[in-house]
């Protein structure tokens, strides 16, 4: 197997807590969308996937996978008469910021990223988050300057699960697919990873468990710590 030179991450769920941060983001979102009509704030979270008794996303869950854009058409009928496109655009500008009192990066980032950038190896993220978005939550954390590349849904090379992001950031850094690693904890992760020709590594630190990622990926682990291993052996 080829040497790894760099790590591509998915952001939520990967790197932060996906519950934890965007649950109650969420619930903001659908309170204000629906203005006080319970019955619309239902509908909403029904199509979406999010479970308003438990404010917690279903594990199947559009949003714990999908762009902005693929909740805009899941809500599309549900908010006939409103301007989808003017909504999100909106959205996607503001959803950073609300994110920040929630945001939740799971205990063992900071000393795995230490190690990797030890280790010599190029990080990036490749989110389907909005890069503003993604770029607002690594500001936060103080934690910007550590990844050569931050790329969203709206950066210019497509969502995942289609390639277009692990291709764009091998040729940011000039690179081989086959130097790079794909980290996910979601399907997505792993067929943007495959498809592109990247090594991929699934994390049982979101909602999607080990034996569904198994048959998709290299190898799964169950933390960020036993990423990093996995990812020592093959530097």
């Amino acid at each position: 197997m080829t040497s790894l030179k760099a790590v591509l991450f998915d952001k939520d769920g990967t790197l932060i807590d996906f519950q934890a941060t965007w649950a109650p983001t969420f619930l903001t979102i659908l309170e204000e969308l629906s203005d006080g009509d319970g019955h619309l704030m239902v509908r909403l979270g029904e199509a979406s996937g999010y479970d308003l008794a438990t404010r917690q996303f279903h594990p199947d869950s559009i949003v714990v996978a999908g762009s902005n854009n693929d909740i805009a058409a899941a809500w599309a009928d549900i908010l006939k008469g409103r301007d989808i496109e003017a909504l999100f655009a909106d959205l996607n500008a503001r959803v950073g910021d609300m994110s920040l009192p929630h945001l939740t990066p799971f205990a063992d980032l900071l000393p795995v990223l230490d190690a990797l950038a030890a280790l010599g190896l190029r990080l990036g993220i490749a989110t389907n988050d909005g890069e503003a978005s993604a770029r607002t939550q690594l500001a936060t954390l103080g934690l910007e300057s550590r990844f050569d590349a931050v790329i969203g849904f709206d950066s210019g090379h497509g969502a995942k699960p289609a390639p277009g992001m692990v291709q764009g950031f091998c040729d940011a850094l000039g690179l081989t697919p086959a130097e790079v690693v794909m980290v996910g904890d979601s399907l997505h992760d792993m067929h943007a990873g495959r498809s592109a020709g990247a090594q991929t590594l699934g994390v049982t630190t979101g909602t999607v468990p080990a034996k569904v990622l198994q048959d998709h990926a290299d190898h799964v682990v169950g933390s960020l710590t036993q990423a990093l291993e996995w990812i020592r052996a093959r530097t």
